[in-house]
């Protein structure tokens, strides 16, 4: 076999494969012994019709399609390797000569990771949030944890902001009772903002016993971003009464003995949280310092597939989970289409550079993944899913996923590495030292994250593997 490649533009080729007939010699057997199986012929045992009769009474032609058919993956292959080429996708051949007994001409055109050339890095600086808690912030904590052990008791008057009450609900759409639209002894805290929009004015100045109808989109079931009529009745109305802040409170709330000590700790906490934020956005930062460095020419059919792929999981797997469709979802991020396939396609253009500049680093730079950074990887992204790290990563192996989170791990090591020869800086001008040792699993999300499609891909596929396998049990034990 011969095999020639043309470089049609950075990030296509077309490679012209000649084959000589013999090469078809061990296809050419496999498609005789196919047909055999699968006709009959008058005289000859199943299995054991000659060549020669096989060509007479069915045409040498649709032997030939059947070897060809069999031989082009091998030959595509070959070709491939021995141009040292990194293919992406799926290649469009073309049979442009085949001569029974002397030759298989054909040619492949494929998109291909383009050539980068990865410049110094080590001069990147960006700037991130300084890390400040104030008093303020200690204090909003500690009133969330003071509203956490809130008490309430029922009082004999109308309903107040910040009450909680007991309601019962009835929705109607077009006048009809919803099957899923009626709930009773549900707990609601008027002003919270956890239930239908509308609802707080329609409780407030409400007694026990008494209801009121107010008009509300509802927001998931069966009738989800459709007008509703609803009826709310109050049941029972009940004060909340929070605890006075006191070294009393410390040691109700915490393993603390004085509210000194308590705020202390939540001062720490917030310091802790406001760290791990700064060094995201020092990552998220350098990563697009680092995408500025590079040019890199992004396939067009690559691209297109990665749109397509974003859009289907934000439907289906994202919104799906909501009770949203993509025209509620625009409604309610003031988005038009226009404006939300712009979006989506940098984000798909981002994704797709993100990848080819890390996995150029991990060459360059010559990383490696080991079991633990593998394990650890695969523990984060079941906590994601709402799976079982056992659960996830069966069902990450039966999807073939492994070489996937492999990537992403091996695309955070390469940009951490980065991350490293960054010099970082607080508003303050302060530097800041990011070696922590969590910085290779952050920037691991956060390349995760820039190839969204990717990432959402495999856990949906790990889902749905998982769903089967419980799908598959249920029906043996039944």
């Amino acid at each position: 076999m011969k095999s020639a490649v043309e470089t049609l533009n950075p990030t296509r080729v077309r490679l012209t494969v000649e084959v000589p007939f013999e090469e078809l010699k061990d296809s050419l057997d496999a498609a005789y012994k196919k047909i055999n199986q699968q006709v009959t012929v008058k005289g000859f045992r199943k299995g054991k019709i000659p060549a020669r009769v096989i060509d007479q009474r069915f045409g040498r032609g649709a032997v030939l399609e059947e070897a060809v058919n069999d031989a082009l993956p091998k030959f595509y292959t070959e070709a491939v390797n021995d141009a040292e080429i990194d293919v992406l996708g799926q290649p469009e051949v073309d049979i442009t000569e085949l001569k029974d007994g002397e030759t298989l001409n054909f040619t492949a055109e494929v998109d291909v990771r383009p050539a980068l050339e990865i410049p110094d890095y080590s001069g990147i600086e960006v700037e991130v949030d300084a890390v400040e808690v104030t008093e303020e912030d200690i204090e909003k904590s500690v009133e969330e944890l003071r509203e956490r052990f809130a008490s309430t008791s029922p009082v004999e008057r109308a309903a107040e902001d910040g009450d909680v009450v007991t309601i019962d609900l009835e929705a109607k759409v077009d006048g009809e009772v919803l099957e899923d639209g009626v709930a009773s002894g549900v707990s609601y805290t008027i002003g919270s903002g956890e239930l239908l929009e509308g609802i707080d004015d329609a409780v407030k100045g409400l007694s026990a016993g008494e209801e009121a109808t107010f008009t509300s989109e509802l927001k998931g079931g069966s009738a989800a971003g459709k007008e509703s009529e609803v009826t709310v009745k109050v049941t029972q109305v009940a004060a909340r009464e929070l605890p006075e802040l006191d070294d009393d409170f410390a040691q109700l709330a915490s393993e603390f003995d004085t509210l000194e000590e308590l705020k202390a700790d939540s001062r720490k906490r917030l310091e802790n949280m406001k760290q791990y934020d700064q060094a995201t956005q020092a990552q998220e930062r350098v990563l697009e310092k680092l995408l500025e460095l590079v040019e890199v020419p992004v396939p067009e059919k690559l691209l297109e597939d990665e749109v397509n792929t974003r859009k289907h999981n934000l439907e289906h797997h994202q919104l799906g989970q909501m009770g949203l469709d993509l025209e509620k979802y625009l409604e309610i991020q003031g988005k038009t289409v226009e404006e939300f396939e712009n979006e989506t396609r940098e984000a798909a253009v981002k994704g797709i550079k993100t990848q080819f500049v890390l996995d150029q680093l991990v060459k360059v730079e010559k990383l490696n993944v080991n079991q633990e950074e593998l394990t650890e990887h695969l523990m984060r992204r079941a906590q994601s899913s709402g799976m079982s790290p056992d659960q996830f990563a069966q069902a990450v192996v039966e999807g073939g996923q492994v070489p996937l989170l492999v990537g992403e791990v091996a695309r955070g090591k390469a940009l951490a590495v980065v991350v490293e020869k960054a010099t970082v800086k607080d508003t303050n001008g302060e530097i800041i030292d990011l070696d922590d040792e969590d910085e290779t699993e952050t920037a691991a999300e956060i390349a995760a994250e820039a190839t969204e499609a990717d990432a959402t891909d495999a856990e949906a596929d790990a889902a749905e593997a998982d769903a089967e396998a419980d799908e598959k049990t249920e029906k043996t034990e039944g």
